[in-house]
């Protein structure tokens, strides 16, 4: 089964409860909450007082991506302030410290992934994937919406399904950047089973068509 998550940097902040209730009532099964330090990309975004406002009004599983630097730093308090799953970048961080956080999320008891910017090979997964809940394929490069899909990661999706399959099968595939109803039946025959979109689905009226026709690709 296909899961769908909205990525509210494309919704309209000044109706963001609206737009919210719009892609949960449109069928949505996560909501992706991104987070942007202007360090480990080049963009700054919304944080935790953000977070903790958005939980006091939805229900829905928050899909929390942190594109920070350094994320140990903060993961507890993203758990604390509302996520459903803490989704960090291999990247961002020293294993050591990559580890600490994937304990730390799942001390506080929530779901924990990890994400590959494009140039990352599939394989750094390896060490810590028998830990993890979702891994997370960029198909843009992080930091903006609005980018176009990058064709070149279906191969890691495809990968990384294998890895999965063998490794970790509980563990969720996850695909951001670019994805609308014609990408999401590339993420899906390569193996990707949770698809993120962002102006795919805010930018059109109908929500829950948008949903629809990017989960039955």
């Amino acid at each position: 089964m296909i899961k769908v998550s909205p990525s509210i940097l494309a919704a309209d902040f000044s109706n963001l409860i609206k737009d919210v209730n719009d892609v949960k009532n449109g069928g949505a099964d996560y909501l992706h909450f991104d987070v942007m330090d202007g360090l480990f990309v080049p963009n700054i975004s919304i944080g935790i007082p953000v977070l903790k406002s958005l939980r006091k009004a939805t229900d829905m599983f928050l899909d929390v991506h942190l594109m920070i630097d350094r994320p140990h730093r903060y993961v507890k308090e993203f758990c604390d302030a509302g996520a459903d799953l803490v989704v960090f970048h291999i990247e961002a961080d020293e294993p050591q410290d990559i580890l600490s956080a994937i304990e730390t999320v799942k001390s506080c008891g929530k779901k924990v992934g990890l994400s590959l910017k494009p140039k990352t090979p599939a394989e750094t997964i390896i060490p810590y994937l028998e830990m993890l809940d979702l891994v997370l394929v960029m198909t843009v490069e992080p930091g903006f919406g609005g980018q176009s899909f990058m064709h070149d990661q279906l191969s890691k999706i495809s990968a990384l399904r294998k890895m999965i399959d063998e490794r970790n099968p509980a563990c969720e595939l996850e695909v951001d950047g670019g994805v609308d109803a014609q990408t999401a039946r590339l993420c899906k025959d390569a193996g990707a089973n949770v698809l993120v979109a962002g102006s795919a689905v805010f930018k059109k009226e109908d929500r829950a068509a948008v949903i629809d026709d990017i989960r039955n690709a």
